[in-house]
């Protein structure tokens, strides 16, 4: 196993957690370099902060305690379940982002992350399913990590669960499939589920990304069902 150190950048954005931590939720920056990333999120000012930041060097900067409930995931839901920054490790990977330049993101990179999230989950015993994307949990108003964040290779790992890599499937109806959806956790009100459907896309079945419910979807859909749950 890779062995993980950090570099302390504490920030002053935390407050006390009130629960145990059952989850752990990945971002990226979308900043144009990782200073000024740590720069925000260590501002009193600006009221964001996270417990671990990942360079593309694989560099891991530690920011806030782990017994601390950090700022990362503002307002969003799991499963019905809100206040996402108290019950969860938020981890922010070095990525310019949709806004400035989104890329891949580099191997040394993601191998840290892995080695981060073992780390984490020695003291936490977060199941695989509990690993999401920021834009799982806040689909509204976020698609960080996005659909080039290599999830099957944290699936390869036991960490959380990959992508759909099976076949169409049409016969599933409009209605079963949104049902499924909001089975998997995702928070997709009547009227409102398409930026959750998206964010389903993304992190699932990224070729089907801005299609609807198209077939590729529903399968991907069923398949997540049983895989999330």
């Amino acid at each position: 196993m890779t062995d993980v150190t950090f570099i302390s950048r504490p920030s002053p954005n935390f407050d006390d957690r009130g629960r145990a931590v059952d989850m752990i939720v990945l971002h990226y920056t979308g900043m144009k370099s990782a200073e000024e990333a740590i720069r925000r999120l260590c501002d009193p000012a600006a009221r964001v902060s996270c417990h671990y930041l990942v360079d593309e060097d694989g560099t891991i900067y530690a920011l806030a305690p782990e017994g601390k409930r950090a700022w990362h995931a503002g307002v969003g839901a799991w499963k019905g379940e809100t206040d996402i920054n108290a019950r969860s490790i938020g981890v922010e990977i070095v990525n310019p982002g949709h806004e400035w330049g989104y890329r891949k993101f580099p191997a040394r990179q993601i191998d840290m992350v892995i080695a981060l999230i073992k780390d984490i989950k020695t003291r936490h015993g977060v199941p695989a399913t509990r690993v999401l994307g920021h834009s799982d949990v806040a689909p509204q108003r976020k698609e960080d990590p996005g659909e080039l964040f290599p999830w099957g290779k944290l699936a390869a790992e036991g960490l959380a669960v990959g992508r759909y890599a099976g076949d169409e499937d049409p016969s599933i109806s409009y209605q079963d499939a949104l049902a499924m959806l909001r089975a998997i956790g995702y928070d997709a009100p009547d009227n409102a589920h398409a930026a959750a459907l998206v964010a389903f896309q993304r992190r699932f079945c990224p070729k089907a990304l801005a299609q609807g419910f198209s077939p590729l979807t529903k399968a991907a859909l069923k398949w997540a069902a049983t895989a999330m749950a």
